[in-house]
């Protein structure tokens, strides 16, 4: 550890590792190989981080500038090793990693590494969630697409790892305008109409849609999707007295959703910039937030071996987290604790986690 790391906790709020204590709400200045090695095992519930690209922009040393992508590789899977043996059972670990180029194709790191990390350590990959970025880098090619997409893969040590998933989707969900309302399932009277059913199956459709309709109106669900016979194929995995069933028997099937919209493995977020900053790949805050709220409860440690500009931290500590940082380059130090200390202070804090 750099002998000048300045925290931002007191020391009584500390991991004690082998050879080192670290406070928690900190920011430390210094190399994340050898720091990682100073937290103890099974400690972190959630590791959340986008490692320097290979060769991409030169951070001020460290990973990124290896001279070959096996040996970047290398690096990556040397700290995602350390992660997850800091990692405590019902924890998990997001590691954002982008591409490349090279003599005109795509080479593939983020899966080169998702795939070597899994046949290397016990871990499983519960989803490979897509950035879309609405606002990516105006280029223009010639004989390829600019690329605005970025996978985050969500990695897991055991069965028992934290979720929350009503959290995602009550940020997801919005209201229905009461104009879509008025609208909702005008289409399928159409669709009725068209179909192929008898006089009878159209009358008992009608009044399967109306009385849904109503449901919607009243609150009662959220939405609802109609099958007919002839108009729409059966659906997938129907099975003796399900929907498939209805299709046949009555020309019709109604799906009801009782709950929110359900939250999808794509993020859409425009790339952010802030003003004054001197790292040039700064996460969106709402990234970050994203995966908190899913992953992490209130009190819980989130730590981001390759900090940057702080946004882990800073999100963390708004969502009343706590966090560690590593940043190697002393500038984007400065700048991330500056930046978290803007943050308005927690409420609440838990014990400290301790080996």
């Amino acid at each position: 550890m750099r002998e000048d790391s300045q925290f931002l906790a007191t020391p009584s709020e500390a991991f004690l590792g082998t050879g080192a204590s670290y406070p928690l709400d900190a920011v430390l200045c210094g190399d994340s190989r050898q720091l990682l090695q100073g937290l103890p095992t099974k400690s972190v519930d959630l590791v959340l981080t986008s490692p320097p690209y290979f060769r991409q922009r030169d951070y001020g040393g460290g990973i990124g500038n290896e001279a070959s992508l096996d040996a970047y590789l290398e690096s990556l899977l040397t700290i995602f090793g350390e992660c997850l043996r800091i990692l405590k059972p019902t924890g998990s670990l997001v590691f954002n990693v982008g591409d490349k180029y090279l003599r005109q194709s795509l080479m593939l790191i983020p899966y080169r590494f998702a795939t070597a990390a899994l046949e290397r350590f016990p871990v499983r990959l519960v989803n490979a969630v897509t950035w879309v970025k609405r606002n990516p880098t105006p280029r223009h090619f010639r004989r390829r697409l600019v690329s605005s997409t970025e996978p985050f893969f969500h990695f897991v040590v055991s069965d028992d790892y934290q979720y929350f998933p009503e959290n995602f989707l009550r940020r997801a969900a919005s209201p229905t305008p009461s104009r879509q309302r008025a609208r909702i399932g005008q289409r399928y009277f159409r669709l009725v109409e068209a179909s192929p059913l008898t006089p009878e199956e159209k009358a008992n459709a009608r009044a399967a849609l109306e009385g849904c309709i109503a449901e919607v109106q009243r609150g009662e669900i959220q939405d609802f999707r109609m099958k007919i016979r002839g108009v729409h194929s059966a659906p997938f995995g129907g099975r003796e007295g399900g929907r498939n069933i209805h299709l046949e028997r009555d020309g019709f099937t109604m799906i009801r959703m009782h709950g929110e919209r359900l939250k999808r493995d794509v993020i859409e977020m425009p790339v952010e910039s802030l003003k004054g900053c001197p790292h040039r790949a700064v996460f969106p805050e709402a990234i970050v937030a994203e995966f908190i709220e899913l992953l992490t409860r209130p009190g819980d440690v989130v730590l981001d071996p390759f900090l940057g500009a702080g946004t882990t931290a800073v999100v963390a500590k708004k969502h009343d987290r706590r966090y560690l940082g590593f940043e190697i380059n002393p500038e984007y130090c400065a700048y991330a604790r500056h930046r978290v200390a803007s943050v308005a202070c927690q409420t609440s804090f838990l014990d400290t986690v301790t080996p």
